[in-house]
């Protein structure tokens, strides 16, 4: 293995926050919590701070110098909180507006411009990633995925077993290189007993993911979805997507339900900015 010496990354947080938003009587949230999670601005929640506070500092503990944070026209505060609130040390922050939802690859053609030629991590918003994962994503030559042992999302993360198939299953070959992702409905890999992969949306890539992604349909879903332009890349392009092969948990934050058990979590994590 070969450090690649990626230094940038992409966090994607213009998504809708459709589950966070739907109510849950059963949730216990403070004031806060309760108007982040019905702005469903997800990465806003705070847990002591702002979610995504923790998320920028496990991206520098593992050696990110550059972070792009897409978002939405609407969201000033995200704008507001690292430029003038908390404005970080330990990382340069940008941003890139993703004009209309339209799903993560047209989320990260907002954020082409900022990357250049250069390779970069891509990760999600609702997430907290280990810096372990982090670090060893971006080590592996790109573009590469990490995929996180359902097991150990079940036993060290938040993410309970009923809900655990909601991740897209890593079908990997001989030589460790991803094949394709199960889609949530589909047949499970794993049925024998072996470990079982997922994918939590945390990748490497280079620059001609840009051509993937302006080059695929819109999903069922009816949006531009990321799996989709890494499969097109796989099939047509040439790409192998090397699998790093995590027994690592992530911490999910989902829905109101979530917020309890991530904050038991991270209760110790020092951050950082």
């Amino acid at each position: 293995m070969s450090d690649s010496s990626i230094t940038s990354a992409v966090i994607l947080a213009r998504g809708l926050g459709k589950r966070m938003r739907k109510a849950d009587e059963t949730a216990s949230l403070d004031q806060s919590q309760a108007r982040a999670a019905d702005a469903g601005m997800k990465g806003m929640i705070p847990i002591g701070r702002p979610f995504l506070d923790y998320l920028i500092s496990a991206l520098a503990d593992a050696g990110i110098e550059r972070i792009c944070i897409v978002i939405g026209p609407e969201h000033d505060a995200v704008v507001a909180h690292y430029t003038k609130e908390c404005i970080p040390e330990r990382v340069e922050v940008a941003f890139a507006i993703q004009q209309q939802p339209l799903g993560t690859a047209d989320a990260v053609l907002a954020a082409e411009q900022f990357c250049g030629a250069n390779p970069f991590l891509v990760l999600n918003s609702d997430n907290y990633y280990p810096p372990e994962s982090l670090q060893a994503l971006r080590r592996e030559v790109p573009p590469a995925i990490a995929g996180f042992a359902r097991s150990a999302l079940i036993s060290n993360g938040n993410v309970p077993p009923d809900r655990v198939t909601r991740f897209g299953a890593l079908t990997i070959d001989d030589e460790g290189y991803l094949v394709r992702i199960v889609p949530r409905a589909g047949e499970l890999p794993g049925a024998s007993g072996e470990e079982v992969y997922a994918s939590m949306n945390c990748w490497s890539f280079d620059a001609r993911i840009f051509d993937a992604c302006k080059n695929i349909d819109m999903s069922p879903r009816g949006e531009l979805e990321l799996p989709r332009a890494v499969q097109l890349a796989i099939d047509t392009m040439g790409m192998r997507f090397k699998v790093v092969k995590l027994n690592l948990p992530v911490l999910d934050m989902s829905t109101r339900g979530d917020i309890e058990s991530v904050t038991k979590k991270l209760k110790a994590v020092n951050v950082r900015l």
